[in-house]
């Protein structure tokens, strides 16, 4: 081999490597879930990176009450990921309006979405869509089947059923008849009121009146949910009201407590922790035979950073997320976290499927503070918080609460001043 023949190869080995290593990109995914994070590390992003050489994925959450002022704070600061993972409605519009994220509209495999499921993810006329929709969870309750049948109970359709239920459990004392407590505040309105709302106020019927002003925070629908939450103390065992979130889970999985009021999103981590068998239902409708509707609620989506130095990368990740292979990956991988992308996905999961399933008989809305109502000052939101455990404990009246969460709507929006 000639000197001047060497020295080419060598030359275009170089470029050659240069030019693989220009093509290395990684990309950061910004989350809440931080309990997925062996799921993206292990299936995920092992499924991604093997069909896109160069390109490198770290998932790299954050705690989910941390999230939202973390995530701002990064973004303020220049030192946000490249893919935000985004909460649905007004979180997510808010970083849209302040330019952090992109409008995907222009992205081909958007229109493997319906407009259902994309509507979590727009701006209020519908003309930009800034994340790609991955998975909606379903709220109700999860139970102990060994539980049940030690008592010889049946899975509840009724709300008379089920206190029925919570009060044979009360009495034979074997079990904490439900496990949920207030210290935290967010799961007695998601995994409480948002649970078993929709059956008073009709789902989508009752959410859109009141968007529109056409219905009120006073009115019996919205009222008469906190009545029955104030039911709920009786049944939560000894110490409820300082009890946290993880202190429930562990209640449930240790095989300590009958029932769990439940989003979907807990099938994952339950499954690996309980050593008995589960089973789900419903929210309980008010009376036999009346329509039911559940929590099926758009959850989480993934969107790009505006600031992002990897454009190009990072549109081909979401492109991928929107694909059916992710769809697959991703609902068997997190059951209870369902995907909305147009392609029908078989689930493997008993649990989940018996959570999916309820789509079939019953009507589906998201919870009821999630699009606009909680923009202003007071956050609807938050005060829904503090008034569910208010009504558990029973320090104020479902009547009275209602009036505060009303006059502190009225405060700022428009529709009900």
């Amino acid at each position: 081999m000639t000197r001047k023949f060497l020295s080419l190869v060598m030359v275009s080995t170089a470029l050659v490597t240069s030019s693989a290593y220009a093509d290395d990109v990684t990309l950061t995914i910004e989350s809440w879930r931080n309990d997925d994070l062996a799921l993206w590390q292990e299936k995920i992003i092992p499924a991604f990176e093997a069909s896109h050489p160069g390109i490198k994925v770290k998932f790299t959450p954050s705690a989910p009450t941390e999230y939202n002022a973390a995530l701002n704070s990064k973004l303020d600061a220049g030192s946000a990921g490249d893919l935000i993972t985004c909460r649905p409605f007004d979180a997510s519009l808010a970083l849209f309006d302040a330019g952090h994220l992109v409008d995907l509209d222009d992205m081909e495999a958007m229109s493997n979405f319906s407009d259902v499921a994309k509507a979590a993810w727009q701006s209020d006329d519908g003309s930009a869509s800034f994340c790609v929709p991955m998975a909606s969870v379903i709220h109700g309750f999860i139970y102990n089947k060994d539980a049940f049948n030690e008592l010889g109970v049946s899975v509840p359709a009724t709300e008379e059923e089920f206190f029925a239920v919570l009060d044979k459990f009360k009495e034979d004392g074997s079990y904490i008849p439900m496990a949920m407590g207030t210290n935290d505040q967010w799961e007695a309105a998601t995994m409480g009121y948002n649970n078993i709302g929709p059956n008073y106020w009709k789902g989508e019927e009752g959410r859109n009146a009141l968007i529109k002003g056409e219905q009120k925070l006073t009115d019996e629908q919205w009222v008469a949910p906190y009545a029955t939450l104030a039911k709920w103390g009786a049944y939560l065992g000894d110490g409820y009201e300082a009890q946290t979130y993880p202190d429930s889970q562990n209640l449930f999985t240790l095989g300590r407590a009958a029932i769990y009021p439940a989003g979907s999103w807990e099938i994952a981590g339950f499954n690996t922790q309980a050593d008995f068998e589960m089973g789900a239902f419903k929210p309980p409708v008010r009376n036999a035979g009346d329509t039911c509707y559940i929590s099926d609620h758009t959850d989480i989506g993934i969107g790009m950073n505006a600031a992002t130095e990897n454009p190009d990368a990072a549109k081909t990740f979401l492109a991928w997320v929107a694909s059916p292979d992710f769809a697959s990956i991703f609902g068997n991988a997190l059951p209870g976290f369902f995907p909305l992308s147009k392609t029908p996905v078989e689930l493997e999961d008993p649990l989940a499927k018996e959570f999916v399933g309820w789509r079939e008989e019953c009507e589906s809305t998201i919870r009821s503070t999630y699009q606009i109502l909680s923009r202003g000052t007071p956050n609807l939101e938050n005060d829904t918080w503090g008034a569910s455990v208010a009504a558990i404990k029973g320090t104020d009246s479902p009547e009275a609460l209602g009036k505060k969460l009303q006059d502190g709507l009225a405060n700022w929006y428009a529709p009900h001043q």
